[in-house]
């Protein structure tokens, strides 16, 4: 996850933390008219729920919370919430339901909701040979990404930190497919995790353009993102 300071990373010049990050191909636009289908984690027929975790955000620089939920299924993994904010004044509620394999890279994303008068409704896939795909249509040059990254959400950090496992000192790059918001483009996006202490990371994306640092729970949630996000209640 990269932040910008205007509050959502809207991105409208791939800024992140206010800075511009080198331009690279985006999908298509998809905010569409469609009817809302809110995402709901439920385990497919004979699938037994190994594991449940919760937890609840603030958002601190504009009023807003999210609700999120990660469930083992066994087979793999599932990541749902939702995000209610206020956004250049309008209100704003998006669902979202993210799949993983045991690994924990990402098999689909499901995006749905609305800012103000505008339904979103996004469908994101990904195969197993990492060919990704935005509502039916291909994302080549997303070839090589492993995580979905939502920008209005803390709760994706979670998949890379608990892929990697990085010791104390230890650092990664990764490439995740960053979903912006509103717009609903898809693109890659350059990140590195570097493990400072037990539980805290540097976050850098955009050559080291934008920094984070990101504290997490035992189950990889994140309590502290900066000043932007933290955690009011977890179980």
């Amino acid at each position: 996850m990269a932040i910008e300071t205007s509050g959502l990373r809207t991105a409208p010049r791939h800024t992140q933390g206010g800075i511009d990050v080198p331009d690279v191909p985006r999908l298509q636009e998809c905010l569409t008219d469609q009817r809302q289908v809110s995402p709901v984690v439920r385990p497919r027929h004979g699938e037994e729920v190994m594991e449940a975790h919760t937890i609840l955000w603030r958002r601190h620089d504009i009023p807003g919370h999210e609700a999120c939920r990660l469930v083992s299924l066994g087979a793999g993994w599932q990541l749902a919430g939702v995000v209610v904010l206020a956004y250049e004044g309008q209100a704003c509620r998006l669902d979202y339901m993210i799949t993983c394999d045991a690994q924990w890279l990402t098999h689909s994303a499901t995006v749905t909701g609305w800012v103000g008068e505008r339904t979103i409704d996004v469908q994101v896939g990904r195969d197993a040979a990492g060919r990704w795909q935005l509502n039916g249509r291909a994302g080549d040059e997303l070839t090589g990404c492993h995580d979905i990254d939502l920008n209005f959400s803390p709760a994706t950090n979670l998949l890379p930190i608990r892929r990697l496992g990085l010791a104390v000192g230890d650092s990664a790059q990764v490439r995740a497919a960053w979903l912006q918001f509103p717009s609903c483009a898809l693109e890659p996006l350059d990140q590195t995790y570097t493990c400072v202490e037990p539980r805290l990371y540097r976050y850098e994306s955009g050559a080291g353009r934008f920094v984070a640092s990101v504290r997490v729970d035992e189950v990889g949630f994140v309590i502290e993102y900066g000043d932007i996000w933290s955690r009011e209640v977890a179980t």
